[in-house]
């Protein structure tokens, strides 16, 4: 059984989710059911419940928020919820997607198995090791799977603390496990496309096509660079217009994906490619866009296909902070791309940017609201929207050492009141919801009884820091029959706010990234030594 945490206009939008389905599907010696919180394919055997053949139930996560719920899909299908108190009847539990592959040690104690990395090289080699081992006891079945690159075991793994609690290391605790587990990346030159095109979608009825994985740009805090590395585009002949072709035959909605679509080296031939006139009927979208790119061919041909605007991700309006994050745009540039996108025939432009970035100041936030108020005036008639969110720090990026800082609240505030009385659209994400996201992203397997402890109610902030208080103070027993030992959760502040210090043991430390630890460190020192060279940012005006 394959599982999304969110609804099913949700998942099966979720083009990650349609690929490991279809993978699945496609293979002969496997049966699989999809499941949603709402819904779900008729279980094995036609049955209610979990029926006599499930022999993996499998989770794909893409957002912090989401990994809770994996407990009540857990509980919905009868399985134990913590790894350990599964038996032989009991199937293997597996996890993957962006989230688990940076950090699963919250939800570690619930998985009995975490695929690191891109699902081509994984789930064929996975599957094909369990089916070997299927007459093994559960546990040499596990102790094989530990073996495949890319595969993560957790519970052939225990951490390790001090006396005043502090992780010194996750580490195997037995012979055989490898001491660290490398993610694995596709290097094809194929990508994704949709499987499934329906209009119960969230994106009613559109084929999807992911033109570009990763991004070459490095912004300091983004996962979805960092990550991914390195960056790879798909093939424009044995690639892309075959997939688009195939998708083209059943909907006249298309959708362009990836973290850097117009990079792509051969983004202009495809954007000429769709310019015939035979696809006059198709609509076309594409994901958020470098500045740089924006061209009046863009702009033209998105309006000519349906599109009624473009999105593009600007961090900040203050120079000084883009050279802080990696950010390699300049204010003209911006302005550019909103000439551009206006004389193309688009009617709006969507920019996203960010509050309490490490080293920035409230003269910061301001040169953001500047930046939009001076668009506005140069560009008129172009509708301009500002969707803004609190910096989370993520695993295996250079800004993974900074905490989230309270000071962000009220720079959101502060946003709101300087553009919403001038008619540009303020879209901020939720500053608690942030905060959230961060222990999640941020904790190790001493959070896994504190999310045990939030069901119910994690759908609320008080809930969680609730549960949190409760495990920190022993109201909330941890399982006495865990394999390894457990102290309380460190204090909110330190996991959420706090920066921790370079030599600190990191809860993903066993994992490898595409990047090693010390050229992180050199990113978040060149980083910050551009946040305190640099001046105060100048107020921003339109390039002549």
């Amino acid at each position: 059984m394959l599982a999304f945490p969110s609804t099913y206009s949700v998942g099966i939008t979720s083009l990650g989710f349609q690929v490991v389905w279809a993978t699945l599907a496609r293979r002969p010696d496997v049966d699989v059911r999809r499941l949603f919180t709402d819904q779900g394919d008729p279980p094995h055997g036609g049955r209610r419940g979990r029926g006599p053949d499930l022999d993996l139930f499998g989770l794909s996560l893409s957002w912090e928020l989401d990994g809770p719920v994996l407990l009540d899909l857990l509980e919905g299908q009868g399985i134990p919820l913590w790894s350990h108190r599964r038996g032989e009847d009991d199937p293997i539990v597996f996890g993957g997607g962006p989230v688990l592959t940076a950090n699963p040690e919250p939800l570690a104690p619930f998985l009995d198995v975490v695929l690191l990395g891109d699902g081509e090289l994984l789930l064929p080699a996975f599957l094909d090791a369990l089916a070997a081992g299927r007459a093994l006891p559960r546990r040499e079945r596990l102790r094989a799977l530990a073996q495949l690159p890319g595969v993560y075991v957790p519970g052939l793994y225990a951490p390790r603390y001090d006396a005043g609690g502090q992780l010194q290391a996750i580490e195997p605790i037995e012979a055989g496990p490898p001491l660290t587990i490398a993610k694995q990346t596709w290097r094809g030159n194929t990508l994704s496309h949709s499987t499934v095109i329906t209009p119960e979608a969230a994106w009613p009825s559109i084929h999807l096509v992911e033109v570009a994985r990763s991004c070459p740009e490095l912004c300091r805090f983004c996962l979805a660079s960092y990550l991914t590395l390195p960056f790879r585009t798909a093939s424009l002949d044995d690639g892309l217009i075959p997939a688009v072709e195939q998708g083209l035959a059943v909907t006249q909605r298309l959708g362009l994906l990836g973290a850097s679509v117009t990079q792509h080296p051969q983004f202009a031939d495809l954007l000429g490619w769709l310019d015939q006139d035979r696809f006059d009927a198709t609509r076309v979208s594409v994901s958020s866009v470098r500045a740089a790119t924006v061209t009046p061919q863009l702009g033209r041909i998105l309006a000519r296909r349906g599109s009624r605007s473009l999105t593009i991700a600007i961090e900040s309006g203050s120079e000084r902070m883009r050279q802080v994050v990696n950010k390699k745009l300049d204010s003209e540039e911006i302005f550019q791309a909103a000439r551009h996108a206006k004389d193309g025939g688009l009617s709006g432009l969507k920019l996203y940017g960010m509050a309490g970035l490490p080293s920035e100041e409230e003269a910061d936030i301001e040169a953001t609201a500047d930046l939009l108020e001076a668009l506005k005036k140069a560009v008129p008639g172009l509708r301009l929207s500002l969707g803004v969110s609190t910096f989370v720090p993520k695993a295996h990026t250079p800004f993974q050492w900074q905490g989230v800082r309270p000071e962000a609240e009220k720079r959101l505030q502060r946003l709101a009141r300087r553009l919403k009385p001038k008619g540009i659209e303020l879209r901020p994400e939720s500053y608690g919801w942030s905060v959230i996201q961060a222990l999640l992203s941020r904790s190790d397997r001493r959070l896994a009884p504190v999310i045990a402890a939030a069901r119910g109610r994690h759908d609320s902030q008080g809930g969680w820091k609730q549960a949190y208080r409760a495990v920190r103070a022993g109201e909330v027993a941890v399982p006495p029959d865990l394999p390894f030992a457990l102290p309380s959760p460190p204090p909110w502040e330190e996991v959420v706010h706090a920066t921790w210090s370079e030599e600190r043991v990191l809860p993903w430390a066993h994992l490898e990234g595409p990047l090693p630890q010390a050229t992180l460190l050199r990113h978040r020192q060149e980083a910050l030594a551009a946040g305190s060279s640099a001046g105060p940012p100048a107020a921003p005006s339109p390039p002549h």
